[in-house]
């Protein structure tokens, strides 16, 4: 990605601070392919077994699915713009909605977020591995665990080489096994399966919240690239790069949970794989189990960011690798021990993917609308590393409409394991807790703020620029 050799073999030395124009490089194009990726592996065609589960027939999952990713991604998608603009990760940037310390509070829903993810990628993998080779889950997750550490810790330019490098190789493969779904399935009865206005709906926001989810992740690998980037052409280079996979995979997940009758989206892959074509199937598991490593590491990097932006709100960072290692490690010991601990992935799954819907749609609600409609992508740089800046330590106006927004969902959410509320039962068990928590969350956010000091931040912002242009070093 750099260009130069040093590159290939060394750590990434920066963490949270300003990346300067100098060190800004990659190309816009190398989006697709590396968000097409991050959906491009076994989880992705997990979710597709939630379709039956909920009484879906393959067409009504696979339409939940389509129109569930399309809304999702665009919230995702627009989040990319942030990072050549800002040069800085995704979540530091909520300093200016939420304060210097307030920002700790999003922090939590992006962390277990990150750690979720994690720990429920580690459960399919084992899981999927132990039932085709026969592997010991505990040895497994620990050797996964170590991957995804090491990918993460080498840093920003190796996951983007790491991730392209991937797509290539398993694109043919996945094109072959989903050739060989077409002829290869069970005869199965699938008169209970139809239509149903709370499955389809439950579909749409796992569907939704898939890409939602990777909200936090976003100008973390955008904000290498050059602050000059045109910012359509990467919105739109993230958009379909994030929703096409899914929008492969889901379905077929619907069809092997059918037609296959599995729950285990390797073993399942593995068999139509092998009968398109020999061996097909068994590579294709070794590709999309790494794929799936690599956007563990994507995961265990941006975690890793979240809590050293968390710790940095109460005491300064050090720049350099060092924050950075320790910091992966820990979070790399933490999800690995749940990670062995936990052995059933259908229910985990749709819990951790509905639990961070809830949490990460009212933050991506007021981000946004904080970039684009509030602020119009015009920042301070340097007062996000300051308590005493333009922002403030505790943001009052994002955290009430966070806040808010989280409680206006609370009357309509569905966590089958835990809590049914109130409002799903009269809505025959249809969830729109979430959407209602990102559309109060995201206008409430747009009215307060109308009474922000323009002159003042203004000039805090002029102040930014001038620092910048000077080359003067950000933390």
């Amino acid at each position: 990605m750099a260009g130069d050799k040093e590159s290939l073999t060394a750590i990434e030395s920066r963490h949270i601070d300003y990346v300067p124009e100098r060190e800004r490089h990659g190309k816009v194009w190398r989006q697709g392919p590396f968000w097409f990726l991050g959906n491009f592996q076994p989880f992705t065609v997990a979710i597709g077994f939630s379709g039956p589960l909920l009484g879906l027939n393959l067409w009504w999952s696979t339409v939940a699915a389509v129109v569930g990713v399309l809304f999702g991604t665009l919230f995702m998608a627009a989040h990319a713009a942030q990072g050549p603009k800002l040069g800085l990760p995704q979540m530091i940037q909520s300093r200016a909605q939420f304060g210097y310390e307030g920002v700790i509070v999003p922090l939590l829903a992006s962390t277990f977020t990150f750690v979720a993810f994690l720990v429920v990628d580690t459960v399919i993998l084992k899981i999927g591995i132990k039932s085709l080779f026969g592997w010991n889950t505990n040895v497994v997750a620990v050797a996964l665990m170590v991957l995804t550490i090491v990918i993460a810790i080498y840093g920003h330019d190796w996951i983007h080489r790491v991730f392209i490098g991937l797509f290539f190789a398993s694109f043919p493969f996945w094109i072959i096994t989903t050739i060989g779904l077409f002829s290869y399935h069970s005869t199965v009865s699938t008169a209970k399966l139809g239509y149903n206005t709370a499955g389809f709906f439950a579909m749409f926001a796992l569907a939704a919240s898939y890409n939602i989810t990777y909200a936090p992740y976003v100008s973390d690998y955008t904000r290498y690239l050059p602050k000059s980037t045109k910012q359509g052409s990467l919105i739109s280079s993230v958009f379909w790069g994030g929703s096409l996979s899914p929008i492969w995979l889901i379905p077929m997940g619907a069809w092997l949970a059918i037609y296959l009758n599995t729950s285990d989206p390797l073993h399942g892959l593995s068999q139509a794989g092998n009968h398109a074509v020999a061996h097909c199937g068994t590579i294709l598991v070794i590709l999309s189990t790494l794929a799936l490593v690599a956007t563990m590491g994507m995961g265990a990097y941006s975690g890793m960011l979240s809590v050293v932006t968390a710790i940095d709100s109460w005491r300064p960072v050090a720049t350099g690798a060092k924050a950075r290692v320790t910091v992966i490690l820990v979070l790399g010991v933490i999800s690995g021990f749940f990670g062995i601990l936990f052995n059933v992935a259908s229910t985990a799954l749709y819990d951790a993917l509905t639990i961070m819907l809830y949490i990460l749609a009212p933050w991506t609600a007021i981000n946004l609308v904080d970039f684009y409609a509030v602020r119009h992508g015009k920042f301070a740089i340097t007062d996000f590393f300051t308590n005493k800046g333009i922002y403030g330590r505790w943001g009052g106006r994002g955290l009430t409409a966070y806040f808010i927004g989280i409680l206006v969902e609370v009357p309509f959410m569905y966590i089958p394991s835990y809590y049914t509320s109130w409002g799903v039962q009269q809505l025959n068990m249809v969830d729109i807790s979430w959407i209602i928590g990102l559309f109060v969350s995201g206008i409430l956010y747009f009215v307060i703020t109308r009474g922000i000091d323009r002159t003042a931040e203004d000039a805090a912002v002029a102040a930014s620029e001038a620092s910048l242009a000077r080359g003067e070093e950000v933390r």
